[in-house]
């Protein structure tokens, strides 16, 4: 018989997958309350078959089988695994704004599905880990008024391409403070969430050693 803290374990693991938190992810799948969730992490429940319903229906890679009883892998095979992605060499500030007309350089192929549209460099020092030279950056394009705060994005606004951490703004719930990992020596930017022209979630980072 599956533990019944086994149901929260991969009920979080695909939480994660989706990039989001729990509340907001009780949210996404139509649940009024995250407490619903929480009942689950107790041990109190296992993951019930409307609940693997609701998870499915918005997430179709995700196998229900799994999902309820832990027999077998999270995603199926037939919805992305071992998933190619066009891979540009190219820092995103060229690679986002030509991102409909660019040849990818390569091909990246991933040994599971990572819900990504394609893979670019940025050698953005405000980002980049302290000993990289720059970082592959794995991207999934979100509708910007559904970004999340605390997630890492790609943003395309005033003819101006950045990636940062998003967070919100107290008082002003129109504006975005956009965080650099280096804050000594980059500081926040704010910027009002109407000009964010496109926006893409950054997935998966891979730092690059050498350039």
């Amino acid at each position: 018989m599956t533990n019944r803290h086994d149901n929260w374990r991969r009920l979080l693991q695909v939480i994660d997958w989706a990039g989001m938190t729990v509340n907001y992810f009780a949210g996404y799948i139509g649940l009024q309350r995250a407490e619903n969730l929480y009942h689950i992490k107790k041990g109190n429940y296992g993951i019930s078959a409307d609940l693997a319903d609701r998870i499915v229906h918005h997430f179709p890679a995700i196998d229900r089988t799994w999902l309820i009883s832990g027999v077998g892998s999270m995603l199926l095979t037939d919805n992305g695994a071992d998933k190619s992605l066009p891979y540009f060499r190219r820092d995103i500030t060229e690679v986002i704004p030509q991102i409909s007309e660019l040849e990818p350089d390569s091909r990246f192929t991933l040994p599971y599905n990572a819900e990504c549209d394609f893979v670019a460099r940025s050698s953005d020092e405000a980002m980049n880990e302290t000993l990289a030279a720059a970082t592959d950056l794995f991207l999934r394009e979100v509708d910007a008024r559904e970004m999340v705060q605390g997630n890492e994005y790609v943003l395309a606004y005033d003819d101006r391409v950045v990636w940062r951490k998003v967070r919100l703004v107290a008082n002003d719930a129109q504006r975005w403070r956009l965080v650099a990992t280096n804050r000594e020596e980059f500081p926040d930017i704010f910027v009002d969430k109407s000009s964010v022209a496109r926006a893409w979630r950054v997935v998966v980072r891979m730092a690059i050693l050498e350039s």
